[in-house]
Protein backbone atom coordinates (compact mmCIF):
# COMPACT_ATOMS: atom_id res chain seq x y z
CA UNK A 1 0.00 0.00 0.00
CA UNK A 2 2.78 2.34 0.70
CA UNK A 3 4.47 1.68 -2.52
CA UNK A 4 1.68 2.15 -4.68
CA UNK A 5 -0.82 4.61 -3.11
CA UNK A 6 1.65 7.69 -3.96
CA UNK A 7 2.16 7.74 -7.28
CA UNK A 8 -1.82 6.64 -7.96
CA UNK A 9 -3.10 9.45 -6.04
CA UNK A 10 -0.82 11.82 -8.13
CA UNK A 11 -2.34 10.21 -11.55
CA UNK A 12 -6.31 10.59 -9.65
CA UNK A 13 -5.04 14.20 -9.21
CA UNK A 14 -3.95 14.73 -12.43
CA UNK A 15 -7.06 13.13 -14.01
CA UNK A 16 -9.66 14.92 -11.91
CA UNK A 17 -8.74 18.27 -13.76
CA UNK A 18 -9.96 16.44 -16.47
CA UNK A 19 -12.90 14.58 -15.08
CA UNK A 20 -14.95 13.70 -11.99
CA UNK A 21 -17.48 11.22 -10.52
CA UNK A 22 -18.10 8.12 -11.49
CA UNK A 23 -14.76 7.70 -13.93
CA UNK A 24 -12.58 9.24 -11.21
CA UNK A 25 -14.27 7.02 -8.61
CA UNK A 26 -13.70 3.77 -10.72
CA UNK A 27 -10.31 4.81 -11.19
CA UNK A 28 -9.67 5.00 -7.43
CA UNK A 29 -11.30 1.84 -7.28
CA UNK A 30 -8.09 0.46 -9.63
CA UNK A 31 -5.80 0.82 -6.44
CA UNK A 32 -8.13 -0.72 -3.79
CA UNK A 33 -8.59 -3.89 -6.20
CA UNK A 34 -4.63 -3.74 -6.21
CA UNK A 35 -5.10 -3.72 -2.36
CA UNK A 36 -7.31 -6.64 -1.74
CA UNK A 37 -5.05 -8.65 -4.46
CA UNK A 38 -2.05 -7.80 -2.08
CA UNK A 39 -3.79 -8.64 0.82
CA UNK A 40 -4.98 -12.32 -0.88
CA UNK A 41 -1.63 -12.99 -2.43
CA UNK A 42 0.88 -11.25 0.01
CA UNK A 43 -1.14 -11.79 3.39
CA UNK A 44 -3.40 -14.58 2.86
CA UNK A 45 -6.46 -12.84 3.61
CA UNK A 46 -9.70 -14.06 1.09
CA UNK A 47 -13.57 -12.85 1.28
CA UNK A 48 -16.73 -15.24 1.19
CA UNK A 49 -19.32 -13.19 0.26
CA UNK A 50 -23.16 -14.27 0.40
CA UNK A 51 -26.75 -11.76 -0.16
CA UNK A 52 -25.06 -9.88 -3.34
CA UNK A 53 -28.40 -11.16 -4.54
CA UNK A 54 -30.20 -8.64 -2.63
CA UNK A 55 -28.81 -5.80 -4.63
CA UNK A 56 -30.42 -4.34 -7.56
CA UNK A 57 -29.85 -0.81 -9.48
CA UNK A 58 -32.16 0.97 -6.84
CA UNK A 59 -30.63 3.64 -4.15
CA UNK A 60 -29.87 2.15 -1.09
CA UNK A 61 -28.15 3.14 2.26
CA UNK A 62 -25.78 0.68 3.41
CA UNK A 63 -25.32 -0.29 7.08
CA UNK A 64 -22.32 -2.16 7.61
CA UNK A 65 -20.34 -3.46 10.75
CA UNK A 66 -17.09 -2.02 10.98
CA UNK A 67 -14.48 -4.07 12.50
CA UNK A 68 -11.24 -3.08 10.31
CA UNK A 69 -9.71 -0.98 7.37
CA UNK A 70 -10.40 -4.14 5.22
CA UNK A 71 -14.38 -3.54 4.80
CA UNK A 72 -13.63 0.24 3.89
CA UNK A 73 -11.26 -0.60 1.13
CA UNK A 74 -13.21 -3.84 -0.04
CA UNK A 75 -16.97 -2.91 -0.53
CA UNK A 76 -16.12 0.03 -3.22
CA UNK A 77 -14.44 -3.20 -5.18
CA UNK A 78 -17.64 -5.88 -4.08
CA UNK A 79 -21.04 -3.41 -5.18
CA UNK A 80 -21.94 -2.52 -8.71
CA UNK A 81 -22.51 1.23 -7.72
CA UNK A 82 -20.27 4.31 -6.87
CA UNK A 83 -20.17 4.08 -2.62
CA UNK A 84 -20.57 7.53 -0.81
CA UNK A 85 -18.49 7.14 2.01
CA UNK A 86 -19.74 9.63 5.07
CA UNK A 87 -16.31 10.33 7.15
CA UNK A 88 -14.85 12.83 9.38
CA UNK A 89 -13.40 15.09 7.55
CA UNK A 90 -9.29 14.79 8.82
CA UNK A 91 -8.94 11.90 6.81
CA UNK A 92 -8.97 14.57 4.17
CA UNK A 93 -5.78 15.61 5.68
CA UNK A 94 -4.22 12.29 5.28
CA UNK A 95 -0.96 12.71 2.72
CA UNK A 96 -1.66 11.75 -1.15
CA UNK A 97 -4.65 9.20 -0.04
CA UNK A 98 -6.93 11.86 1.74
CA UNK A 99 -6.42 14.57 -1.27
CA UNK A 100 -7.51 12.29 -3.88
CA UNK A 101 -10.58 11.29 -2.26
CA UNK A 102 -11.22 14.80 -1.83
CA UNK A 103 -11.85 14.73 -5.24
CA UNK A 104 -14.23 12.38 -4.61
CA UNK A 105 -18.18 12.63 -4.40
CA UNK A 106 -17.82 11.52 -0.51
CA UNK A 107 -19.60 13.18 2.38
CA UNK A 108 -17.10 14.74 4.96
CA UNK A 109 -18.01 15.99 8.11
CA UNK A 110 -17.23 18.11 10.91
CA UNK A 111 -18.42 15.53 14.01
CA UNK A 112 -17.74 18.74 16.29
CA UNK A 113 -20.89 20.50 14.92
CA UNK A 114 -23.74 17.91 15.37
CA UNK A 115 -26.63 19.87 13.27
CA UNK A 116 -24.30 21.30 10.79
CA UNK A 117 -22.75 17.45 10.10
CA UNK A 118 -26.55 16.49 9.36
CA UNK A 119 -27.53 18.73 7.27
CA UNK A 120 -24.54 18.17 4.75
CA UNK A 121 -25.44 14.51 5.13
CA UNK A 122 -29.04 14.99 4.43
CA UNK A 123 -28.52 17.41 1.18
CA UNK A 124 -25.06 15.84 -0.46
CA UNK A 125 -26.58 12.12 0.53
CA UNK A 126 -29.98 12.88 -1.41
CA UNK A 127 -28.22 14.46 -3.76
CA UNK A 128 -25.55 11.80 -4.73
CA UNK A 129 -28.12 9.27 -4.42
CA UNK A 130 -30.15 10.61 -7.39
CA UNK A 131 -26.57 10.53 -9.49
CA UNK A 132 -26.81 6.90 -8.96
CA UNK A 133 -25.06 6.27 -5.98
CA UNK A 134 -24.91 4.19 -2.49
CA UNK A 135 -24.51 6.35 0.62
CA UNK A 136 -22.75 3.52 2.79
CA UNK A 137 -22.34 4.54 6.48
CA UNK A 138 -21.15 2.64 9.79
CA UNK A 139 -23.26 3.11 12.14
CA UNK A 140 -21.06 1.65 15.62
CA UNK A 141 -19.39 5.27 14.21
CA UNK A 142 -15.79 3.33 14.45
CA UNK A 143 -14.14 -0.15 14.29
CA UNK A 144 -15.10 -2.09 17.23
CA UNK A 145 -12.60 -5.29 18.45
CA UNK A 146 -13.82 -8.90 17.01
CA UNK A 147 -16.50 -9.52 19.54
CA UNK A 148 -17.28 -6.12 20.47
CA UNK A 149 -20.04 -3.80 19.76
CA UNK A 150 -20.44 -0.17 19.56
CA UNK A 151 -23.43 1.94 19.99
CA UNK A 152 -25.62 2.09 16.79
CA UNK A 153 -26.47 5.73 16.24
CA UNK A 154 -29.27 6.55 14.03
CA UNK A 155 -27.47 8.69 11.42
CA UNK A 156 -27.78 6.15 8.35
CA UNK A 157 -31.70 5.25 9.01
CA UNK A 158 -32.38 8.81 9.39
CA UNK A 159 -30.94 9.71 6.36
CA UNK A 160 -33.19 6.37 4.85
CA UNK A 161 -36.65 7.57 6.27
CA UNK A 162 -36.09 11.34 5.21
CA UNK A 163 -35.43 9.91 1.47
CA UNK A 164 -37.57 6.89 1.39
CA UNK A 165 -34.65 4.63 0.70
CA UNK A 166 -34.60 0.79 2.19
CA UNK A 167 -31.30 0.24 4.06
CA UNK A 168 -29.01 -2.68 3.95
CA UNK A 169 -27.27 -4.38 6.83
CA UNK A 170 -24.00 -6.45 6.44
CA UNK A 171 -22.22 -7.85 8.68
CA UNK A 172 -18.30 -8.66 8.11
CA UNK A 173 -15.84 -10.53 9.90
CA UNK A 174 -12.99 -8.56 8.80
CA UNK A 175 -11.19 -8.46 12.55
CA UNK A 176 -10.67 -11.55 12.18
CA UNK A 177 -7.76 -11.37 9.90
CA UNK A 178 -7.23 -7.53 9.91
CA UNK A 179 -7.82 -6.13 13.89
CA UNK A 180 -8.42 -2.71 14.43
CA UNK A 181 -4.79 -0.30 14.95
CA UNK A 182 -3.07 -3.29 13.82
CA UNK A 183 -0.40 -3.44 11.15
CA UNK A 184 -0.11 -7.00 10.64
CA UNK A 185 -2.96 -9.64 8.78
CA UNK A 186 -3.36 -13.01 9.48
CA UNK A 187 -4.15 -15.85 6.63
CA UNK A 188 -8.28 -16.61 6.56
CA UNK A 189 -11.37 -16.09 5.76
CA UNK A 190 -13.35 -12.83 5.91
CA UNK A 191 -16.90 -13.63 5.58
CA UNK A 192 -19.39 -10.54 3.89
CA UNK A 193 -23.05 -11.35 4.49
CA UNK A 194 -25.30 -8.91 3.20
CA UNK A 195 -29.20 -8.47 3.95
CA UNK A 196 -32.18 -8.02 2.49
CA UNK A 197 -33.19 -4.16 1.97
CA UNK A 198 -35.21 -2.78 4.83
CA UNK A 199 -38.23 -0.55 3.67
CA UNK A 200 -38.08 2.71 5.68
CA UNK A 201 -41.26 4.24 4.65
CA UNK A 202 -43.24 4.88 7.37
CA UNK A 203 -40.38 4.17 9.90
CA UNK A 204 -39.04 5.48 13.11
CA UNK A 205 -34.99 6.37 12.50
CA UNK A 206 -34.56 4.77 16.00
CA UNK A 207 -36.53 1.58 15.70
CA UNK A 208 -35.40 1.40 11.97
CA UNK A 209 -31.64 1.31 13.29
CA UNK A 210 -32.51 -1.17 16.12
CA UNK A 211 -33.79 -4.11 13.52
CA UNK A 212 -30.71 -3.11 11.37
CA UNK A 213 -28.33 -3.53 14.79
CA UNK A 214 -30.10 -7.07 15.71
CA UNK A 215 -29.94 -8.31 12.36
CA UNK A 216 -26.26 -7.49 12.12
CA UNK A 217 -25.18 -8.70 15.23
CA UNK A 218 -27.21 -11.89 15.35
CA UNK A 219 -25.39 -12.48 11.36
CA UNK A 220 -22.19 -11.52 13.30
CA UNK A 221 -22.97 -14.25 15.53
CA UNK A 222 -23.52 -16.94 13.43
CA UNK A 223 -20.84 -15.86 10.55
CA UNK A 224 -18.06 -15.86 13.66
CA UNK A 225 -19.41 -18.05 16.60
CA UNK A 226 -15.67 -18.44 18.42
CA UNK A 227 -15.90 -14.33 18.94
CA UNK A 228 -18.89 -15.02 20.93
CA UNK A 229 -18.25 -17.57 23.26
CA UNK A 230 -21.19 -16.71 25.57
CA UNK A 231 -23.59 -17.51 23.12
CA UNK A 232 -25.40 -13.85 23.46
CA UNK A 233 -27.94 -12.97 20.44
CA UNK A 234 -29.24 -9.83 19.89
CA UNK A 235 -32.87 -8.41 20.83
CA UNK A 236 -33.60 -4.54 20.03
CA UNK A 237 -30.41 -3.69 20.14
CA UNK A 238 -29.62 -5.82 23.75
CA UNK A 239 -27.90 -8.64 24.35
CA UNK A 240 -29.61 -11.70 25.56
CA UNK A 241 -28.79 -14.54 26.79
CA UNK A 242 -29.86 -17.51 23.83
Amino acid sequence: MTVTVIPWALAVLLLSVFVRGSPLYWACVGWLRLVMWGARVICGVRARVQGLEHLGNEAVILCSKHQSTWETFAFPCLMSHPLCYVFKRELLYIPFFGWAIARLDMIHIDRSKRAEAWNKVAEQGRHYMAQGNWVIMFPEGTRTPRGGQGVYKSGATRLAVATGVPVVPIAVTSARCWPRKSFLLTPGVIDVSIGKPIASVGREPEELMREVEAWIEAEMRRLDPEAYPDGAAVSGGTPQRA
